[in-house]
Parts: C-alpha cells; sequence; structure tokens
C-alpha cells in the first residue's frame, strides 16, 4: 500500500510582510549570511510594531556592528544592557564596539562582565587584548 504526502512550500516572505516573530528569524538568517542591510529592512517594519522587543533590537545592534556603524551599535546595546544586565552577548559586543572605536578604558569593564557570565575563551581573549591596547600590561 503507498502512503502519499502532501509537501507544500513555506510562504515567501517580503520585508514589511511578517509578523515580529518571523522577522526575527529571517533577520537572523540574513545576519549569519553577513547581510545586514538586508536584515535591518526587515527588522524596521518589525520594531515599528514592537518598539520595546529585545530580541529585534539586538539583531538591529548586530546589524549595527556589521555595518560598521558603531555609534549607533553602542546606543543600542547601553540601552540593552540597562534592562538585561545578566545578557553576555549584549555586554561582550557592547565592549567590541567600544574597542573599535579605541575607548579600551570604557570597554574592559563590559568585556570582563561577559567573559565572567560566559567562560568563553573568546571573551577572555578580548579582556587581554583590550588590556593590552589600554596599556594595563
Amino acid at each position: 500500500m503507498e502512503e502519499s504526502f502532501d509537501l507544500t512550500a513555506p510562504a515567501l516572505i517580503f520585508p514589511g510582510q511578517q509578523d515580529p516573530t518571523s522577522a526575527y528569524r529571517v533577520a537572523y538568517d540574513l545576519l549569519v549570511r553577513r547581510a545586514p542591510d538586508q536584515a535591518l529592512e526587515v527588522l524596521e517594519p518589525a520594531l515599528a510594531e514592537d518598539p520595546t522587543s529585545t530580541g529585534l533590537r539586538t539583531l538591529r545592534a548586530w546589524a549595527y556592528l556589521i555595518r560598521v556603524q558603531l555609534v549607533r551599535a553602542e546606543d543600542e546595546l547601553r540601552s540593552l544592557a540597562e534592562e538585561r544586565p545578566d545578557d553576555d552577548w549584549v555586554r561582550f559586543a557592547l565592549g567590541r564596539a567600544l574597542e573599535r572605536q579605541s575607548r579600551y578604558v570604557e570597554a574592559l569593564p563590559h568585556l570582563r562582565l561577559a567573559a565572567a557570565m560566559s567562560a568563553d575563551p573568546e571573551h577572555e581573549l578580548a579582556v587581554l587584548r583590550v588590556e593590552r591596547l589600554a596599556g594595563l600590561i
């Protein structure tokens, strides 16, 4: 006896046509593929609908980092760090945004917190790198 299965392709999603949940998935996939401009096209309408979404705002900060819009990234990440002081990715990203602006002394507390919270070797190496750049070791 042969069984048949109906397979349907997922609907195409274009910027401005998705809800915040699908916007998150689409934007995340775009950022993984290093397409920050397209991710921002998806994120901005979703954030207009839900401006308090920390997930969407985190992705927007990531897009700003990729685009080297460091002041915008810093502003977004500072706001997120105030709301979620226990988020190690936000702390690390804020530290990196400050480091990339050569603001090493300001970057260190955020990088140290991220390293302590995550025990991630990449975070620990960032602390050492910035301590050297700041002339502390």
